[in-house]
């Protein structure tokens, strides 16, 4: 399936990439898929094993900051691990969106271990029309 071009060259979830997914002062960054519906956009965050009172969720300009913190009950020296590749700690992803979208609208559901924001297109406007004088040069 081919990408929309509006997302080709733009940085949507922001991640380190020398730390594999890990953010900035051990923070780490949850797999994140970004996608177009007919009705604006639609973020996927997988953060299984959560609250919902355990995440924020905040607006800043052209951003979503999703954060929280994710709880290992097996942290204690009774826990000997053989194999460990879940993520647990604090977290944030940052999704930077281009103009069109009315992110004052966004709405967000927890369930099944996903985090879905919805982001619905901005209204267009709807001003006076305007004449532009063509020219025959």
């Amino acid at each position: 399936m081919a990408a929309n071009n509006t997302f080709a060259t733009l940085p949507v979830v922001r991640r380190s990439p020398s730390t594999g997914g890990r953010g900035r002062a051990g923070t780490w960054v949850p797999n994140t898929d970004v996608y177009l519906s007919d009705k604006g956009l639609v973020i996927k965050v997988e953060i299984a094993g959560m609250r919902k009172e355990d995440l924020e969720l905040t607006i800043e300009s052209n951003q979503i900051r999703i954060r929280g913190n994710r709880e290992d009950g097996c942290r204690s020296s009774t826990c000997s691990f053989v194999v460990m590749e879940i993520n647990y700690g604090r977290f944030e992803s940052l999704i930077e969106l281009p103009e069109g979208y009315d992110l004052s609208a966004s709405t967000a559901a927890y369930q099944n271990g996903f985090l879905r924001v919805d982001v619905p297109f901005a209204p267009r406007s709807r001003g006076n029309p305007v004449s532009v004088p063509i020219s025959t040069d």
